[in-house]
């Protein structure tokens, strides 16, 4: 089955997730966390891109993050890629590759599901059983979005932005979208539309971006289809 394309598609956020070949670790120690987020930090700069959350697993990586042009994003994640690899490589006294194939990418539109993904890339270290709370995590935008914690990487969405006049207000009621779990149906949306490269939504403007490209943009149902 030929790949879907990469699409730009301008002011959508993307969900963004990179794992480590064959599920490996891709992060060894404090400095290798340390290191990544710097190399982040530098080339997120150079190409434009804002980043609103982000959670660095043992295995893999979670992106919520927006970026000006077609090629910002490819590009990042070739630079991040290439230098990341040589790093960990020279560390470790490896050799080979680091990445499973290539990263996967869903476009998130605001209001309601912005907001759902933030929570859901900052829950990661509670539902693989790795941290009590989200705050407990030291790789992870958490503790920027909901206490403000200063992290020259994070960028504020005009929706987190909406939760509040000042910032206290703000992260206080970024806490408490917290106080429960995500609901199962919007775990299995968030994770099918960013495997299949689609929007992390049901609404009437992804159905009419289908229309236009001739392409859907839709979480396809995963299975056999159902017997009429």
């Amino acid at each position: 089955m030929p790949r879907r394309p990469r699409l730009h598609l301008p002011g959508i956020p993307q969900h963004v997730i990179q794992r480590g070949n064959d599920r490996q670790p891709m992060f060894f120690s404090d400095d290798d966390y340390f290191f990544y987020l710097a190399l982040l930090e530098e080339y997120s700069r150079k190409r434009a891109i804002s980043i609103y959350a982000y959670c660095l697993m043992t295995n893999h990586i979670h992106l919520l993050l927006e970026a000006p042009k077609a090629e910002s994003l490819p590009g990042l994640m070739q630079d991040m890629g290439r230098r990341y690899v040589q790093y960990v490589n020279r560390t470790y006294h490896r050799t080979g590759g680091l990445w499973e194939g290539r990263y996967r990418a869903g476009f998130v539109q605001s209001d309601r599901y912005l907001l759902t993904c933030m929570r859901y890339v900052e829950l990661n270290p509670v539902r693989a059983c790795m941290a009590t709370a989200p705050g407990e995590y030291r790789w992870s935008s958490y503790r920027a979005n909901a206490h403000g914690e200063q992290d020259e990487l994070v960028t504020s969405h005009h929706e987190y932005l909406a939760m509040g006049k000042i910032p206290e207000v703000r992260q206080e009621s970024y806490r408490r979208l917290f106080v429960g779990s995500i609901d199962d149906p919007d775990l299995l949306l968030i994770r099918t539309a960013t495997q299949q490269g689609v929007f992390v939504s049901d609404s009437p403007y992804a159905k009419t971006i289908s229309e236009r490209l001739g392409l859907s943009m839709l979480p396809a149902q995963r299975g056999r289809p159902r017997k009429q």
